[in-house]
């Protein structure tokens, strides 16, 4: 099974710049979004084949997710049952007989780390809910989750120590998920892979130079990480300011 993430950053914009081109090559079995910017219904998407599940936020043209699996589950859910992270159409996760499968666009800190406070009350909380999910069934989670956990993950480390996505505080947020009993699934199979990069600036020839941060994973309950095959990132897939990321797995 081929599972994979993008954060289009706008999927009206990005429909624009090849998406459904990159989609239909793809061929993914599930292929989940973040940063969808819309609702379902305000563009045309040739999904035939594919079971579709939309999580818009509350704020129009904000946030929110998708995703789109050939196999349909056996339950859906939005958000993560608390309700003040449920406005932001953040999380869908799909139960199947096996697995939990967890979709998330985890909260930027933002410039001047303005909402820091809020994004540790996220991790903690976000945490819960998937040790709460793996106690029942092992869990495959993706998503842009807004961090780059080591130096390695991100181009200049020195530069941007305390920069939003790279504090001391998320970074640790990060090492305590795994702690609990989950797996980077990239850097398990590739631990000392250096320029692996899922987002880029804006700013001229950034991308090109590959000045970039890995801030999009597959994290996995350890017990079946031995089931993932293989961990990548298409950096050559255009059409927004991250690329696709997915796994290759048995289950």
């Amino acid at each position: 099974m081929k599972y994979v993430s993008w954060n289009v950053n706008g999927l009206r914009a990005c429909l624009k710049k090849g998406f459904m081109e990159s989609f239909q090559a793809i061929d993914a079995d599930i292929f989940c979004l973040q940063e969808i910017k819309m609702e379902q219904g305000q563009a045309e998407l040739d999904l035939t084949g594919y079971h579709e599940y939309w999580h818009s936020a509350d704020k129009k043209g904000y946030s929110g997710t998708a995703v789109f699996s050939k196999n349909e589950p056996m339950n859906v859910t939005y958000g993560i049952g608390i309700d003040k992270h449920d406005h932001e159409g953040r999380v869908i996760t799909l139960e199947f007989d096996g697995f939990f499968f967890v979709n998330a666009y985890v909260p930027n800190s933002q410039r001047e780390l303005l909402r820091l406070d809020y994004r540790m009350e996220w991790e903690d909380d976000f945490r819960a809910y998937l040790v709460g999910l793996d106690q029942k069934k092992p869990v495959l989670l993706c998503g842009d989750l807004n961090v780059a956990h080591a130096e390695i993950d991100i181009r200049n480390h020195k530069s941007n120590h305390m920069s939003a996505g790279f504090t001391d505080k998320e970074r640790e947020k990060m090492t305590a998920l795994l702690a609990a009993g989950f797996c980077d699934t990239f850097r398990t199979l590739y631990p000392t892979k250096e320029g692996a990069y899922t987002w880029w600036s804006m700013m001229p020839h950034i991308r090109e130079r590959n000045v970039g941060w890995r801030i999009d994973y597959f994290i996995v309950s350890k017990r079946i990480m031995p089931k993932v095959t293989e961990a990548f990132i298409l950096s050559d897939v255009y059409g927004s300011d991250h690329c696709p990321v997915g796994i290759d797995i048995s289950l």
